[in-house]
Order: C-alpha cells, then structure tokens, then sequence
C-alpha cells in the first residue's frame, strides 16, 4: 500500500502527535510501520537520522508546559558532562511547579520552580537556560564536575583566535542564578563551584588540569592567553599560561596521536622556544591518581623559570 509522504519536518526528529495533527498527518497515517512509537503520543520517523535535540524535540511539544532540564538539557547545550550523563538514555522532562509531574516511558520528570527567563529555546525545543540548568545539575554531578560544566558553558574567546567562541552564559549568570534560589538541591555545592569556574577552558580535561595544578598548591595559570609577536600579531594560543615565568601548557587529547597533528605540535613547540617560552605538555596520565603527575611537573617548570613557593 503507498503511504502518503510525511511533511519533511516531521522526518528530521521525532514528532508528538499534536504536531502531525497541526501537519494534517493522519492517525492512521501515523500508525505505519515506518514510524517507530518512541514514547506515548511520540513517533519517529525510521530513516530519520536524529540526533541531539531533534531526537527529543516532541517531548517538549506534547503540551505549552514541559522542558527539557538537567543531563538533557546539558546535552541540547553541549555543556560538558561526565560519561555516565552524556550516556543517560532517560529524558529529563520538567514541569513548574503548580503541573502535574511528567510521566511516560523513558522520562524522568521534575517539579521545578522556574522564573520566565530560565526557559529558553532552541531550534524549537524548549528547555531550562543555560545557568539554570547547571544549577540543577548540582545535585547530580561532583564538585569537579560542576565545575567542568560550568566551564564550558562559559568558555569565550576573542576574534584574535583561530576559533573564536561565544558562552553559553556569563560566570556573572551562573552568580546570579545560585542567588536566586537559595534553598535549592545542591546550591551549597554550586556556591563552591561557582568560585572555581573561569573563562577560556575548551574541554573537560583542560579545566581538570587547572584543578589539579591549583589543588596541588601551585598559582593559577591564565586561561586566553595569546603569545604575539613583536608586531602585536598572534603567533600561539596556549591552552594556560604563567606570563611572569614565561611558561604555557598545552593539554594533548587522543587528536594529537594523529601524524600531521604531531607534526604541528612540533611547530607549536618550536614557536614557543623562539619566542624565550618553555611549553609543557600534558597528558591523560598525568591527571589521574590522588597525586596527579601534573603538579610536579609544572612545578619543575615554574622553578627553572624563577617561581619559588613563598
């Protein structure tokens, strides 16, 4: 039997019905073998390869009142999340308070006490904003890592790197958010994590780095730093840096294993010797254990350029 084709947008990401019907798909249409029921009242199209948010898009389209919030909403904002959370298959669905809680198969549903503005949306699905969904993650997540999600929500450089990058939210927006609701499931914990986040981490192991060096006792090192040349141009882009020794570190992930990124680490290297800086780099290994690699090796880096602990 032909089926009559589905509006495209409906084939991009799963679907409630509400939408099929505003589509003016049929019922019995939307019964075919071709679309899976992913949920009551949710479909998806087979050769549909949704992912992200338009794989959760219906949950909030099934009513004028549920968002995403927690681990999914993070996940919609690419916030930085431990693996455990980036691989929960639930779907955190919340409701204000004064609704009924959310309740379907593969929902975790909250009651949250929501202002306007800690709603936003995007390409059509509503979820928590980003510093109101950190904040619910505090009663998820570690310290560490609320402070790693916090960190890339954040994370801004300027137009004079290679990448530039606009935040999700400002360090001042998650201040005021944990302001806000004083009483709230792990805002002592945020309070905490909040003093700890800084702008210009660009990944989950960068901001662990940093953590490391500044429990191991050692100064902080300054994120966005830019090496320029005698004519103010910029030539490196370290991923930290102490400017009074004359010291960057640089964080190499699995990407670097790669021949032509070795290659360019050279370079990097190379370019930092010449211009009187001593580059240190750093790798998975040396953030692991009670005792993590890192600090003594930056240690030993500091020292040779001058720094002594006072």
């Amino acid at each position: 039997m032909h089926r009559a084709p589905l509006p495209e947008h409906l084939t991009r990401g799963s679907f409630s019905l509400r939408a099929s019907d505003k589509a003016g798909v049929t019922r019995t249409r939307t019964e075919a073998k071709d679309l899976a029921t992913v949920s009551r009242g949710i479909r998806m199209y087979l050769g549909s390869q949704a992912s992200g948010f338009s794989a959760v898009r219906a949950y909030t389209d099934l009513d004028d009142a549920s968002v995403l919030s927690h681990g999914s909403a993070a996940r919609v904002l690419e916030a930085g999340l431990p693996g455990w959370l980036e691989n929960d298959w639930q779907i955190h669905v919340a409701r204000r308070r004064g609704f009924s809680v959310p309740r379907r198969a593969n929902v975790v549903g909250h009651l949250l006490t929501l202002l306007p503005d800690e709603v936003v949306e995007y390409d059509g699905v509503r979820l928590t904003s980003p510093a109101r969904t950190w904040l619910d993650l505090a009663s998820q997540l570690s310290l560490e890592e609320l402070v790693v999600a916090g960190d890339s929500l954040v994370c801004s450089h300027g137009s004079d790197f290679p990448r530039p990058r606009e935040p999700k939210c400002t360090v001042e927006d998650l201040h005021a958010m944990v302001a806000r609701h004083p009483g709230i499931r792990g805002v002592r914990k945020a309070r905490a994590a909040v003093e700890l986040i800084r702008v210009g981490s660009d990944s989950q192991p960068e901001t662990r780095m940093r953590l490391a060096i500044v429990n191991g006792g050692l100064p902080e090192p300054v994120l966005n730093f830019v090496l320029r040349n005698v004519y103010g141009a910029p030539v490196l882009w370290p991923d930290a840096a102490y400017p009074a020794q004359r010291v960057v570190l640089q964080y190499e992930g699995a990407h670097h294993n790669a021949a032509d990124q070795y290659l360019r680490d050279i370079r990097r290297a190379d370019i930092a010797a010449e211009y009187g800086w001593l580059e240190v780099r750093v790798s998975r290994f040396h953030l692991t254990g009670d005792r993590p690699a890192v600090v003594s090796k930056v240690r030993a880096a500091l020292e040779s350029r001058g720094w002594c602990a006072k």
